[in-house]
């Protein structure tokens, strides 16, 4: 299996920290942000291997193998 550079986002809520990898939308959480780190990481893990096993890692590997990537916070009144 091929290594990709993700990110995640983590943020707490309620007591409990939701982690985020923004190139997959795939989402977890734990009691703690290496916890949250670690379940993302894992269902990080099952979604690529599902992927693979259903043949649509190469409609998602673009946006996995971008070179160029960037984020920003930003604040937004509601």
């Amino acid at each position: 299996m091929k290594k990709y550079n993700l990110t995640v986002t983590i943020w707490e809520e309620e007591g409990v920290y939701v982690s985020r990898c923004v190139e997959l939308d795939v989402a977890s959480c734990g009691d703690t942000p290496k916890e949250a780190l670690e379940n993302i990481r894992e269902a990080i893990d099952l979604y690529l291997k599902n992927a693979e096993e259903y043949g649509m890692l190469n409609d998602i590997e673009p946006s996995l193998t971008a070179h160029d990537k960037f984020t920003s916070l930003i604040e937004v009144q509601a």
